[in-house]
């Protein structure tokens, strides 16, 4: 019942782990796939180590958190080691992120890696991302087909693009991506920058000042970009941002995302976050006479 195929991969649930949260290690990951994901996606890593920002790199505010980690990475070569020590079940789904400044880079990335993978998602869009990477490219129509297009050229898995909430037409963004051949879109990443001052110091909290917020609060905004996308491109949506029980996931579904990612809800709601969802999913799905998730997909744009 909670079977879905996305960009043509099979997933026994529509639950993702999103990048960035418990994705740094195999272990990690392969925890979070035992406590009931149908996949998990990596945290973002690049061809050359990154060391990102120093601490503080993020803060708890009301409906969620801001995190400015700058993309911390130990480098492909060290992560790919990480990948081959995965352990997957039948249907579940490995996705590795991975973020570069220039189409060179993101090729390389993707020879080296597709082997180890069933996807791979194109971070174009980290709202604190170092060295011109991140929504300096999602931002910007061309550079994110050339992306795009450069990365799936080069690509036997499909290739999703992660897409930034940050424009003035995200349509725009996303029919880009399209046409340039990625097999899906990931909306959304984090909103802002934000910040959040320290009152009794009288200074930023975090050490680069300005982070992406995640959580419940940009829930809405999440909804609204899927619910507008889906309108207008031909190709499957995994919708995130600040999901965090069932009724979340069947908004996004209903929207028009095919697939849900899930991750700063789990440093409240806890890894099991998982298993409940598709417990709450499948209970409220044979309620309804739903027999698959694709029978729920873009609902809400019904006339």
């Amino acid at each position: 019942m909670l079977k879905t195929k996305i960009c043509g991969v099979e997933f026994k649930n529509p639950l993702m782990l999103a990048a960035g949260v418990l994705g740094s290690s195999a272990s990690s990951l392969n925890r979070v796939l035992r406590e009931g994901a149908g996949g998990v996606v990596t945290k973002s890593f690049s061809k050359e180590p990154n060391k990102g920002y120093k601490n503080p790199t993020t803060v708890g505010v009301e409906g969620g958190i801001i995190n400015a980690i700058g993309l911390s990475s130990p480098g492909v070569d060290v992560f790919l080691d990480e990948l081959i020590k995965v352990e997957k079940e039948k249907d579940q789904v490995l996705i590795a992120s991975i973020y570069g400044s220039d189409c060179e880079e993101f090729e390389f990335l993707v020879d080296k890696i597709q082997n180890e993978v069933d996807m791979i998602e194109l971070n174009i869009s980290c709202p604190h991302a170092m060295g011109g990477c991140g929504s300096a490219i999602g931002q910007d129509a061309s550079l994110t087909y050339n992306i795009v297009e450069s990365a799936k050229s080069n690509s036997k898995v499909p290739v999703v693009a992660k897409l930034t909430p940050n424009v003035t037409d995200i349509v725009e963004i996303a029919l880009s991506a399209q046409n340039a051949g990625a097999d899906g879109l990931t909306l959304i990443n984090s909103l802002g920058p934000g910040m959040k001052i320290n009152i009794d110091i009288a200074y930023p909290v975090l050490s680069n000042k300005f982070g992406g917020m995640s959580g419940r609060a940009i829930k809405p905004i999440a909804v609204q970009n899927v619910y507008k996308v889906f309108e207008v491109v031909d190709i499957p949506i995994i919708g995130v941002g600040g999901i965090s029980d069932f009724e979340d996931v069947l908004e996004f579904i209903f929207a028009g995302a095919s697939g849900v990612q899930i991750g700063t809800s789990i440093m409240n709601e806890g890894i099991g976050v998982f298993n409940q969802i598709n417990d709450d999913l499948k209970d409220f799905m044979e309620n309804r006479n739903f027999g698959s998730i694709d029978e729920m997909v873009g609902l809400a744009h019904r006339v």
